[in-house]
């Protein structure tokens, strides 16, 4: 897939750069358009089918937090191919410098997490929740890392849900299936993936909760619906 979509990958690198030197003039949608784009052309090219559910459920205004399940790489493409409203994604600064990926964050607005100091970090999580005030809809991995969970749930961070306890805002917890295998598995056959939309969370719910309870509800939720589209595949 890198090989066929190299020169793609160029030039919506080059496209990226440009756009971020000057980003007053595109807009955030314009910005999403283009990454979908880019995100549809890797598809295509590395034989890669996202099946999405839940569309329906998402709130239609003002700005919420997705939740989801960690498998891989391309866990962020298949909920931003899924996902019809611009959104934007936290990440680790030390993993968003990678090749590719430092330039997609750029063209996203995503934001850098600094995991060895805590004071940047609690500025970086006021900074997503005061845009999240503002309408930004932003993506969130609970789990961390994705070394080898593939279907299944490691154990979510607490601290993640401040970002939208701060926000004051819905939560909308995303299940992802197989999505481990487009990066994970070596195969040239056809790889399809899931991305589930769970019914959203509202402040009112979970208000009174402590970022370990809303956790733990979250996980309990994604679980099920990965739980049971597992078990309708395996009958």
């Amino acid at each position: 897939m890198v090989v066929v979509s190299l020169p793609f990958v160029v030039y919506y690198i080059c496209k990226a750069h440009y756009i971020d030197r000057h980003g007053e003039r595109f807009s955030e949608e314009e910005r999403y358009k283009m990454a979908r784009k880019c995100i549809g052309i890797m598809m295509r090219n590395g034989r890669i089918e996202t099946e999405s559910f839940g569309q329906e459920l998402l709130p239609k205004e003002g700005g919420y937090v997705m939740y989801s399940n960690h498998q891989g790489k391309y866990d962020t493409l298949g909920i931003m191919s899924s996902h019809p409203k611009p959104c934007t994604i936290v990440i680790d600064a030390y993993r968003s410098k990678l090749p590719i990926t430092d330039s997609f964050i750029d063209l996203v607005q995503g934001s850098r997490l600094d995991k060895t100091d805590m004071k940047k970090q609690l500025k970086t999580i006021l900074q997503i929740a005061d845009e999240v005030k503002n309408g930004r809809r932003y993506i969130i991995f609970p789990e961390g890392g994705y070394d080898h969970n593939k279907n299944e749930l490691q154990d979510f961070m607490a601290g993640s849900f401040k970002c939208a306890t701060k926000a004051k805002a819905p939560i909308v917890p995303v299940a992802i299936i197989d999505s481990y295998k487009p990066f994970g598995v070596n195969s040239l056959r056809r790889v399809k993936t899931q991305v589930h939309f769970l019914p959203p969370i509202p402040y009112e719910e979970y208000g009174k909760m402590n970022t370990t309870e809303i956790a733990q509800m979250v996980k309990g939720r994604i679980s099920s619906v990965i739980d049971r589209q597992l078990s309708q595949r395996a009958g």
